[in-house]
């Protein structure tokens, strides 16, 4: 169990760098497991509350959709159930330097690298993020409600997410079953952006056939896909002005000029009301949305045949990302 743990953490959270950081990312992992509890056994009780016996039966429906209709992996995930005493599963740190948007990545030799490091407690994370601020990076640190073992264990639901309206709830679901489809080494934006864009496609399909819930998801997709573009153009600005000859005063001037225009935009989604917008986060969003195009255009030359588009994720995916073409990660 242990030795499963630590190739749990090299696959997961990115970095096991020191022993604190095993221990806590071993701990953490299988304080999850020893918690989760067989959702047909929840089922069965009867001292098992009637709202989360709601939701349960909830998620075993879009649980069963997933592997049925989006042709997603037909295991144990999410066929239990731990509760948390705690509003997130874990916490995420991404860092980039002052001037520049391209994260600053963790690497080890299982997982390769990727674009953030994972803490299941939040004093730890703040801990991590106070020592690379220190060395001048920018900091977004958030909290996630879950996370993919990438098929290495039967990820539960949580309590963390259980309670999401359920839209989000068949998203997040379908989001993470994608990750155990396809996995590009050293490439966080093609794995979250395929995610992105299989938990898009599958939530058409969940909600098909209730035309006010589709036309109601259009225009929530419709607003962040303009959200999308506007931070895309704050990072060409960004880019385009850290390329630039200036003096390191003026070029913190122009940067936080720029970021500030962003606040307003931030304060219209309350998921990130009070989020202070800089390069750390410019990075982090990008890495969920600036491939996501490019999958769903390639789920549409397959004729919205997700087998096929998935076989064909893979494939690209153990391909070098050189070779990826419009695959391939496009600088940030």
């Amino acid at each position: 169990m242990r030795n499963a743990a630590l190739a749990l953490c090299a696959l997961l959270l990115a970095g096991c760098e020191t022993l604190s950081y095993y221990a806590q990312a071993v701990g953490g992992q299988l304080q999850i497991m020893a918690a989760a509890q067989p959702v047909e056994r929840l089922l069965a009780d009867p001292q098992t509350p009637a709202d989360l016996r709601r939701r349960l039966e909830l998620t075993q429906r879009i649980r069963d959709f997933a592997s049925r209709e989006l042709k997603l992996p037909d295991n144990g995930s999410y066929r239990s159930y731990a509760a948390l005493a705690r509003p997130f599963v874990a916490w995420n740190v991404v860092a980039a330097p002052a001037f520049a948007l391209e994260p600053v990545s963790s690497c080890f030799p299982v997982a390769g690298c990727v674009s953030y490091r994972g803490f299941f407690a939040r004093e730890d994370a703040e801990a991590h993020a106070e020592r690379l601020r220190a060395e001048g990076n920018d900091i977004y640190l958030y909290g996630v409600p879950a996370y993919s073992t990438l098929g290495h264990f039967d990820d539960p639901l949580l309590s963390t997410f259980i309670q999401y309206p359920e839209g989000e709830l068949a998203r997040l679901i379908f989001h993470e079953l994608a990750h155990q489809v396809a996995y590009a080494k050293d490439d966080s934006t093609f794995n979250e952006s395929f995610a992105v864009a299989v938990e898009r496609a599958g939530l058409r399909r969940w909600l098909s056939g209730r035309e006010a819930d589709l036309q109601a998801l259009a225009g929530v997709e419709q607003r962040s896909e303009a959200f999308s573009a506007q931070l895309g153009e704050t990072r060409a600005r960004l880019r385009a002005l850290y390329r630039m000859p200036l003096a390191p005063e003026e070029m913190r001037r122009r940067k936080a000029a720029e970021l500030a225009a962003l606040k307003p935009e931030l304060a219209k989604h309350p998921r990130l009301a009070g989020v202070e917008p800089n390069n750390a986060f410019l990075a982090a969003r990008a890495t969920y949305t600036q491939l996501v195009p490019r999958f769903e255009q390639l789920l549409a030359e397959e004729g919205g045949d997700l087998a096929r588009f998935y076989e064909r994720v893979k494939t690209l995916a153990a391909t070098e990302p050189s070779r990826r073409g419009p695959l391939s990660s496009p600088s940030r």
